[in-house]
């Protein structure tokens, strides 16, 4: 017998070997493909893609989640995605190279993949059900099936009686190349259409939203008085705009819910008086109106997600008594109310807080208008006072009364503390760190946080120097940030400017630098520059 017929498929030349991981790369262009239409029929979420990066993310440490937001921010959805399809790129690749000797193993290889993205999307807590395998499923066997052609044309041809037409003898190049294009024009059409038919997806959505007329509130904030914004260039403004607000969660696809078939349940422990809301039914109640700021709990000492906005909205103290649930104070059996989300989240607050006469609210708009879809529409929690990881819960559609002792939240299980009141902290806005700005007069100013307590002094040190108060802007709330200044008559060389504030129970901001795991970074803020 002769060695070729003892090998029907010899081992693949260079050339071969490029277009085997051409191959590959193309089958997994039509896997994502075709699962992205398919997850059109389903549900956006549902994609593998998104799937398997949801998964990720909740099996990811806590310190890991922590360096990621500090080292890309709120691009870190996008990292994560485009480092999932890049890996995916890479694994395809590899299969495709073995696949011109071995084609059936190359597509099983395909459908493994495929197999892990339907475990990562039956896998999250927001999962419908099985049905949410499907599109990971059929994007495999798309795959699997492009590859298997593929590297069928990829096949050493023999024929006795010469080279095949359309062939140099070698394998068929023609009919690799019609393929290839094929393949490449139909994942990007399967591609567009999958990525129309899910935006189209959210139309009812944004119909519903906008839709929505904000009543006057009952009780309306107060007018920010006119020394509450200093005129300082580089100082955050006092009121943050909606489309500047920090965004920290985990959607990898914002949730599109409407208004119109949204509702709300409120059970539990303790809870005398089960009930359902609307959007609607919310609307029609007294609605309170407040400046309050915000600040998540992965935020960096100096670091940026803090913002303040005027939220509209529903008091949960009046909520939850029409409920019949009272406080631990009184003699309610439940101390945690957890929020459950559209998309899985779940978030406890402890109930004393939720009830100690603070304006917890459930918000329906931010800044004059409804709330924007990256910021919860229909529906969030905000608690004064809290970091957001414990109360600002958004596209909420469940609260549950019950205790810290019965029920460990999402961030919980995963290292953070079950309580976590915002700690005193100040920023320097301007300069920023590594400035140069002129000998003489420099303007310091900077942001003071420390919610439901208030700040009372802002004091600044040049490098080793004594600690000098700055100018505080007037203040517009507890629930609020405060802004100040320090003027300084800065002399040539390089500098060290820090900041601390004292919140108004005579607490100091601590110099002792913490983390931000597990409730929150403490230590004082400064920054370098020179002076020339």
């Amino acid at each position: 017998m002769r060695d070729e017929e003892k090998d029907p498929a010899p081992r693949p030349g260079p050339l071969r070997r490029v277009l085997g991981a051409l191959s590959g790369l193309l089958a997994g262009s039509g896997a994502l493909a075709t699962a992205e239409l398919a997850s059109a029929a389903v549900r956006p979420e549902s994609g593998p893609v998104v799937a398997v990066g949801g998964a990720a993310i909740d099996r990811t440490p806590a310190a890991v989640k922590d360096w990621a937001i500090r080292q890309f921010g709120t691009a870190d959805k996008l990292v994560l995605q485009t480092g999932i399809v890049v890996v995916l790129a890479v694994l395809v690749a590899g299969l495709g190279v073995p696949a011109v000797r071995f084609r059936r193993a190359g597509a099983a290889g395909v459908l493994l993949f495929g197999l892990v993205g339907a475990v990562a999307a039956t896998g999250r807590p927001d999962s419908t059900g099985l049905t949410d395998a499907l599109p990971s499923l059929l994007g495999a066997v798309a795959g699997a099936l492009l590859l298997y052609a593929l590297a069928g044309r990829l096949q050493h041809r023999r024929d006795e009686s010469g080279p095949t037409p359309g062939t140099t003898g070698a394998f068929d190049r023609r009919g690799f190349v019609l393929t290839a294009a094929a393949t490449a024009a139909a994942s990007a059409a399967a591609g567009t259409a999958g990525g129309y038919l899910n935006g189209a997806s959210g139309k009812g959505a944004a119909a519903s939203r906008a839709g929505v007329v904000l009543p006057r509130p009952g009780s309306p904030a107060r007018p920010v008085p006119a020394r509450a914004g200093l005129r300082i260039a580089g100082i955050s403004p006092f009121v943050t705009e909606n489309t500047d607000f920090y965004r920290v969660d985990t959607a990898l696809v914002v949730p599109k819910v409407d208004a119109s078939t949204w509702r709300l349940r409120v059970h539990g422990l303790g809870v005398r008086r089960p009930a359902v809301f609307t959007y609607d039914s919310l609307l029609r109640r007294e609605l309170i109106e407040r400046d309050i700021t915000l600040t998540c709990v992965s935020n960096e000492v100096g670091g940026p997600y803090t913002g303040t906005a005027r939220w509209l909205g529903v008091r949960l103290v009046d909520l939850l008594a029409e409920c019949g649930v009272r406080p631990p104070s009184q003699g309610g059996p439940a101390d945690q109310l957890v929020a459950r989300s559209v998309d899985g989240m779940t978030l406890g607050t402890p109930v004393e807080d939720v009830l100690d006469g603070r304006d917890a609210m459930l918000a329906l708009g931010m800044n004059g208008e409804p709330l924007p879809f990256a910021h919860g529409f229909p529906v969030r929690m905000v608690v004064p006072g809290l970091y957001g990881y414990v109360s600002a819960c958004k596209w909420i559609e469940d609260l549950e009364l019950t205790t810290f002792d019965a029920y460990d939240p999402y961030w919980v299980k995963r290292g953070w503390a079950r309580r976590a009141p915002v700690k005193t902290q100040s920023r320097i806005d301007t300069p920023k760190p590594f400035a140069r700005p002129k000998a003489g007069p420099v303007m310091v100013a900077g942001v003071a946080w420390a919610q439901h307590r208030g700040i009372d002094r802002v004091e600044v040190r040049i490098d080793d120097g004594p600690w000098q108060d700055a100018r505080l802007a007037e203040e517009a709330g507890r629930d609020t940030w405060r802004q100040w200044s320090f003027p300084w008559q800065a002399t040539k060389g390089g500098h060290t400017l820090t900041v601390r504030a004292t919140d108004r129970t005579g607490a100091v901001q601590t110099a002792r630098r913490t983390r931000t795991v597990p409730d929150g970074a403490s230590g004082r803020h400064s920054v370098v520059v020179t002076v020339e």
